[in-house]
C-alpha cells in the first residue's frame, strides 16, 4: 500500500520546466516527504520534451532523471507521467500536432511513432533509478479523442487499444533498455536484483467509466499495462448531488476502485488510485480535512488496493493567471510551503497506515451486478451511464454500502459465467441492482475543470 502525492512545483507551476531548478524541486519533495508520503507522481512537459516530432531533448530528459534522483534523496519513490497533454484546464500538445501541422494524436502513424520515440526515450532516462515506481503513459490523454474537447481528434475503441498497446510497448521497451528485466506483464514482475520492475500504466479521466460516447473505456484502463489507474473527482456531479460530504461524495473513491475492479481480467491487478482531491469550488473550506479523512479511510477498505496518491502537494500562486479557481487552494501545502489543514489530515493517515501499517482487508463477499450484456448475452448499451453517479446502478451500490458500511464489489453480468474468476475475488453472493432504485440524472464534469 502506498501514500503519495502529485506534485505541483511551487515556483512557476509545470512551466518550471523552462527553466528547470533543482534547488526549488528539491525544496518542494522535501515538503511532500514532510507529510509522509513515500512516492511522488511528477509531470514533465511533452512539448518541452519534445518541441519537434523528430527532436527529444536530452537536456529536457536529463532533468526528469534529475527530479527523480532528487525524489530518492529524501526517501521518495517516483511515478513519471509521459504525455501532458492536459493539466488543470490546460492543454499541452506540441505544435507539431496542431495548426498548420494538425494531425490525429491518436491514429496518424508518423504521429503514433514519433510519440512512442518520446515515451520510450524517458522511459529509457528514469529506468535505471532504484526508487522508480512506474512511468504512466500520459495524463487523462483520453478527453482529447471525445467531446467536449473543442477540438478533439476522432478515435474508435479498436483505434484507441492500438494507440495505448503501443504506448505502453514503448514504455516497456525504455525501461527493458536500462537493466535486465522481465518481459511484457501484467502485474508488476519480480525484480532482477533489489526492486520490483516499475510499473506501466494509462491514466484517464472518469469519462471512461461514466461516458458511453467516450472511445476510450474502462477495457482499456484494465486491458493494457501494469495496474487498473482511476481518478476520483467529485466535481463529476456527485457533490452536487450527494453534499460534499455526503456518502455518494466521500464514497466516490472507494466506488470507482470498486467499479474499475470489475473489468479486471484478473482478480490479483492492482487498482490504482491515482489522482483524488478536495476541491473546494464543491467542498468548503472547513469541510476539506474531513472530506480527505473520509474519502481515504473508505478507500483503503476496497481490497487489491496498491496505493493512494493525493492531488496535490502545493497550491498554484496568485501570480499565475486563468485557472479555475479551485486550483488556488487544492494542494496539501500552500504555495509557499506551510502544511495546510488537508495536508496535516494527510500526513496522520499516512502515518497511520504506511510503511507497511496497512493491513489489506478482506474483500466483500456479495457482488453487486453491472449488466454489460443481458441475460442472453447480448451486449448493451448505456452500462457507463448507469454506472455514474446518480445512475441506476451507481444508486444501488451506495444503498448497499451505506447499509453494510462498506461498499459491495462489482462484477460484470458477463462474467458470472466464471466461476474460477468469481472465487479469486472471493465473490459468494451475486446481487442484482432492484428494479426500483431510483436515478437521477447528473452531468459528467468538463474535462476543462479537472485537474
Amino acid at each position: 500500500m502506498r501514500f503519495g502525492v502529485n506534485h505541483t512545483p511551487s515556483n512557476g507551476w509545470f512551466h518550471s520546466w523552462l527553466d528547470f531548478s533543482p534547488s526549488d524541486t528539491a525544496r518542494d519533495l522535501e515538503a511532500i516527504a514532510g507529510l509522509g508520503a513515500d512516492h511522488v507522481r511528477v509531470f514533465p512537459l511533452w512539448p518541452v520534451v519534445q518541441p519537434n516530432r523528430t527532436l527529444i531533448r536530452q537536456r529536457a530528459l536529463d532533468d526528469v532523471a534529475t527530479v527523480v534522483d532528487i525524489a530518492g534523496s529524501f526517501g521518495l519513490d517516483v511515478t513519471v507521467d509521459a504525455l501532458q497533454g492536459h493539466l488543470s484546464s490546460f492543454d499541452f500538445l506540441p505544435s507539431w500536432l496542431d495548426s498548420w501541422h494538425r494531425r490525429n494524436m491518436f491514429t496518424d502513424p508518423d504521429v503514433v511513432t514519433s510519440t512512442a520515440d518520446y515515451v520510450r526515450a524517458l522511459a529509457a532516462a528514469v529506468g535505471d533509478r532504484p526508487n522508480l515506481l512506474g512511468v504512466t503513459v500520459g495524463n487523462e490523454v483520453n478527453q482529447f479523442a471525445h467531446a467536449p474537447h473543442p477540438s478533439p481528434f476522432p478515435t474508435t475503441p479498436e483505434q484507441g487499444h492500438a494507440w495505448t498497446a503501443a504506448m505502453v510497448a514503448a514504455a516497456r521497451e525504455g525501461l527493458a533498455g536500462t537493466e535486465a528485466r522481465p518481459g511484457p506483464h501484467t502485474q508488476p514482475a519480480p525484480a532482477v536484483g533489489r526492486r520490483p520492475a516499475p510499473l506501466v500504466t494509462l491514466a484517464q479521466y472518469d469519462a471512461a467509466w461514466y461516458d458511453d460516447a467516450q472511445p476510450f473505456g474502462p477495457e482499456h484502463a484494465a486491458e493494457h499495462g501494469d495496474a487498473t489507474i482511476t481518478h476520483s473527482w467529485v466535481f463529476n456531479g456527485s457533490a452536487r448531488l450527494h453534499g460534499a460530504l455526503g456518502p455518494g461524495s466521500v464514497r466516490h473513491g472507494e466506488y470507482l476502485l470498486q467499479l474499475a475492479a470489475a473489468w479486471n481480467t484478473r482478480a490479483d491487478r492492482p487498482n490504482w488510485l491515482q489522482e483524488v482531491g478536495a476541491p473546494t469550488n464543491v467542498v468548503d473550506v472547513a469541510d476539506a480535512p474531513t472530506f480527505t479523512e473520509q474519502t481515504i479511510r473508505h478507500a483503503l477498505d476496497v481490497q487489491g488496493l496498491f496505493g493512494i496518491t493525493w492531488w496535490c502537494s502545493h497550491d498554484v500562486s496568485r501570480s499565475l493567471a486563468d485557472f479555475p479557481e479551485l486550483e488556488y487552494d487544492l494542494g496539501l501545502l500552500t504555495n509557499d510551503g506551510r502544511v495546510k489543514p488537508t495536508g496535516e489530515r494527510f500526513r496522520e493517515l499516512a502515518l497511520a497506515f504506511g510503511d507497511g501499517r496497512y493491513q489489506a482487508p478482506t474483500p466483500p463477499s456479495t457482488a453487486l451486478v453491472l449488466d454489460d450484456v443481458a441475460p442472453d448475452g447480448t451486449p448493451l448499451g448505456g452500462t457507463r451511464a448507469d454506472s455514474a453517479p446518480g445512475g441506476r446502478f451507481a444508486a444501488a451500490w451506495l444503498a448497499i454500502a451505506e447499509q453494510d458500511g462498506r461498499g459491495p464489489q462489482v462484477v460484470l453480468r458477463s462474467r458470472l459465467g466464471d466461476p474460477a474468476l468469481l472465487a479469486a475475488r472471493g465473490i459468494t453472493a451475486c446481487v442484482d441492482v432492484p428494479n426500483d432504485t431510483a436515478s437521477a440524472t447528473v452531468s459528467v464534469a468538463h474535462p476543462a475543470t479537472m485537474p
